[in-house]
């Protein structure tokens, strides 16, 4: 004896399965992404400020340690920046922008693939609905004036359970992919923030006996 599950699984016809494994995917994908991207959310603010304690202790070395360690997106950010402290302005805003760019790919990717399932499977439950309605309109053909409701209700169900199964995947994959460009446009905002904060501090805030720190010097040293 079948499941109501399996059962409704076997009425939506051949393209269940094409659907099925969209809807895997997208919540192997919505599942993954959440995870990386909550691991890479801290608090930015605090990590600086610590940062930027263990630089006027000119404990250099600790700093970009406790930078490489962390897998934060902000602390690539704060990284370039340290150890391109000893170059202009311009070459510190620079790295800091190239590491910024090397980021930004790895918190985006496959977040556009929710978006294109949300797309398809909509399209695939249609598809479904139409190929059900060929096949009752066979069903039709062959038994004329003798068909009845029963015959039909087999291809009614199947062209229901198809389109209502591509909109149910179309909406949760369509509200991760929301839910996640939220979390990756909170994370760049924490990047371009450090960003013009680590520059700002090393580049003006610093106080001049210790703004000679020879960071170049120790740069071989955690790399």
């Amino acid at each position: 004896m079948s499941t109501p599950s399996v059962s409704l699984f076997q009425q939506g016809g051949p393209l269940m399965w094409p659907l099925f494994i969209l809807g895997v995917i997208g919540l192997t994908l919505a599942i993954e992404r959440t995870i990386y991207l909550h691991k890479g959310k801290i608090r930015a603010a605090e990590f600086l400020a610590g940062i930027k304690n263990l630089v006027r202790k000119r404990r250099l070395i600790e700093a970009l340690t406790v930078c490489e360690e962390t897998t934060a997106p902000v602390s690539s950010i704060i990284k370039a920046a340290l150890v391109n402290y000893n170059q202009t302005e311009e070459k510190m805003t620079a790295a800091v922008q190239s590491a910024a760019l090397v980021q930004i790919p790895n918190l985006e990717r496959r977040v556009n693939t929710l978006a294109m399932i949300a797309k398809i499977a909509p399209l695939i439950g249609l598809l479904g609905t139409v190929l059900a309605i060929y096949l009752s309109f066979g069903v039709l053909g062959k038994e004329g004036p003798y068909a009845n409701a029963g015959m039909l209700s087999k291809y009614v169900a199947q062209a229901m359970i198809s389109t209502a199964t591509g909109l149910f995947i179309a909406i949760i994959a369509w509200l991760f992919y929301h839910f996640l460009t939220g979390r990756i446009r909170a994370l760049i905002y924490d990047m371009e923030w450090v960003g013009h904060d680590i520059l700002q501090f090393l580049l003006r805030d610093l106080p001049e006996e210790e703004s000679d720190i020879d960071i170049q010097s120790n740069k071989e040293t955690i790399l």
